[in-house]
């Protein structure tokens, strides 16, 4: 049987706009004024352990890693238990799949915390019971660490899975796992990059273009290892 597995931010739910806002509240108390939009658009898709570390080095940062996490985890709590929307047609698909009794699992780069309050703040904790952060895995993404080990907890071949996934690093990541992927870009300039030319199943157009019926008629015919 085919398995599913879901990136969380930009996939199942519209994180990104917390995420802007904790990440540019969190530079600015470290002397880094005025982070646009723009800037953050370019870290979608990897872990946010791995995005603070590169913001870091690039601006010379004094603070500690762990408390620029601490302090950016923070804030984005508090943002996302006030409010977080899921993607109305995602969730039908992952009705669905719950409904077929498809397997299906979360692997994303936020922390653990921070997934469990967004599932459980949109209700997705009730059909996604299996959840992997990249803390419990030795590499983020574009390494298919968070990837594989959600395949195992799942007991699924990683051969039997796909991954659905909004950014470029992710469907690197599904690749490296040698799973299959549905992507929705959510950057749509990002679609034309060359890490979703191989993927099963590409929406262009993003969430906005995306089909549950497509996507479910597309796994179930993905072929079993």
């Amino acid at each position: 049987m085919i398995s599913v597995i879901f990136d969380l931010d930009g996939t199942l739910v519209d994180s990104e706009p917390n995420y802007y806002e904790s990440g540019r509240h969190t530079l600015e108390r470290h002397g880094v004024p005025d982070f646009t939009w723009e800037q953050h658009s370019r870290f979608i898709g990897i872990g946010t352990l791995e995005t603070l570390d590169l913001l870091k080095k690039q601006y010379r940062i004094q603070a500690p890693l762990e408390q620029l996490l601490a302090e950016q985890n923070a804030a984005y709590l508090e943002l996302a238990r006030a409010g977080t929307e899921d993607f109305p047609e995602m969730r039908k698909f992952v009705e669905r799949l719950h409904s077929e009794g498809v397997p299906m699992a979360v692997a994303s780069g936020s922390s653990r915390e921070a997934i469990e309050a967004v599932l459980a703040g949109t209700g997705l904790d009730a059909l996604l019971t299996t959840v992997v952060s990249a803390e419990e895995v030795a590499h983020g993404k574009p390494a298919p660490d968070v990837f594989l080990e959600a395949a195992r907890r799942l007991g699924s071949d990683p051969a039997d899975c796909v991954v659905v996934e909004d950014a470029a690093p992710g469907a690197q990541a599904a690749r490296a796992a040698g799973m299959g992927c549905i992507a929705i870009p959510y950057v749509r300039d990002t679609a034309v990059d060359a890490a979703f030319a191989g993927v099963g199943l590409l929406f262009r157009a993003g969430q906005r273009e995306f089909s549950a019926d497509t996507a479910y008629e597309w796994v179930s015919e993905h072929p079993a290892a």
